[in-house]
């Protein structure tokens, strides 16, 4: 049983359009805090998108999803976990980037993440563009490389942009591969489409052992088969979760920078999540949400929610 102390602020006590927005309406526990050592899941802010190379606006992404997420109540009503009774969760708040440089951002981030896992908590991140996770894989991966469940429309496993960019949105597993931070016989990736460059990434999958799952697998399997094979490929060793949210189709996400249509429903992007139960998950992230091309929330609303979905998972 949680702490009181960490147990979120109830519609029934305050409105849900008052108070100052916090993730889920839990407590803001800063890393300075003496409490920080009892957070058992911490929600972190990463308003970054100094790696995008289309339309930006990811950097606004966790403000709005702190916003949206007021709505998240205490249980599950699918799988009727209740995270905030199984465990004490917070938001820690964000971690403050450099949007003039890439480096000392990317350095911040991993500098933040390593003081968030020194003090034992496993971190449930709100991007920010992709690139995000790969100073976040610096540090959760710091010992040995980890198994990765990755939901996207894109691979982001390319060389470089731009004749020799190396790090942007579409190359951060490319260099989590390269830097040893993923176990790629143990990374599957989930949903890929669109129209393409080449066949680089996908060559680059091929050579070093990554499972892609294109979409149109995934409509012809399903998403219980698919996930069956998901589990199975990371098994129980530490997992990471990567979720894009232009994983979901368009029509049900439209607020992020590269859409692609053909995608899964918002049923179907929750039903994902909650097919990773078992899984030992050391920490995960939802990444490009971009309010600028979806003033009414809703897409940041589903973020919101797959946000709580993974909350489950690593509580249950």
């Amino acid at each position: 049983m949680s702490d009181p102390f960490f147990q979120p602020v109830s519609g029934f006590d305050l409105p849900r359009y008052a108070g100052v927005p916090t993730f889920m309406r839990l407590p803001h526990v800063p890393l300075e805090d003496e409490r920080l050592g009892q957070v058992d899941v911490g929600l972190i802010g990463v308003p970054w998108d100094s790696g995008t190379t289309n339309r930006p606006g990811p950097r606004h992404g966790p403000r709005q999803l702190r916003d949206m997420s007021t709505m998240m109540r205490a249980e599950n009503g699918a799988t009727g976990i209740r995270p905030f009774e199984a465990m004490n969760c917070a938001d820690l708040g964000d971690v403050p980037p450099n949007p003039a440089d890439i480096q000392e951002s990317m350095a911040r981030i991993t500098a933040f993440y390593n003081r968030v896992l020194a003090a034992g908590i496993r971190p449930l991140t709100a991007g920010g563009d992709h690139l995000t996770s790969l100073p976040v894989l610096r540090a959760l991966a710091a010992k040995e490389p980890l198994g990765m469940v990755h939901f996207d429309s894109h691979t982001d496993l390319f060389h470089s942009y731009f004749g020799g960019t190396m790090y942007t949105h579409g190359t951060p597993f490319r260099r989590a591969v390269e830097e040893r931070l993923l176990d790629p016989k143990r990374v599957v990736q989930i949903g890929i489409r669109g129209t393409t460059y080449d066949r680089e990434d996908r060559d680059f999958a091929d050579s070093v052992g990554i499972r892609v799952i294109p979409i149109e697998e995934f409509h012809a399997r399903g998403v219980e088969d698919v996930m069956a094979e998901a589990r199975e490929i990371v098994g129980t060793a530490p997992t990471y979760v990567s979720y894009d949210i232009d994983f979901v189709d368009p029509a049900f996400a439209p607020g992020t920078g590269t859409p692609e249509i053909g995608g899964p429903n918002s049923f179907q992007a929750l039903q994902v999540v909650r097919s990773l139960k078992g899984c030992n998950i050391v920490g995960a992230d939802l990444v490009e949400v971009s309010p600028p091309f979806d003033a009414s929330g809703g897409t940041a609303y589903l973020g919101a929610t797959l946000l709580f979905e993974l909350l489950c998972v690593m509580a249950g």
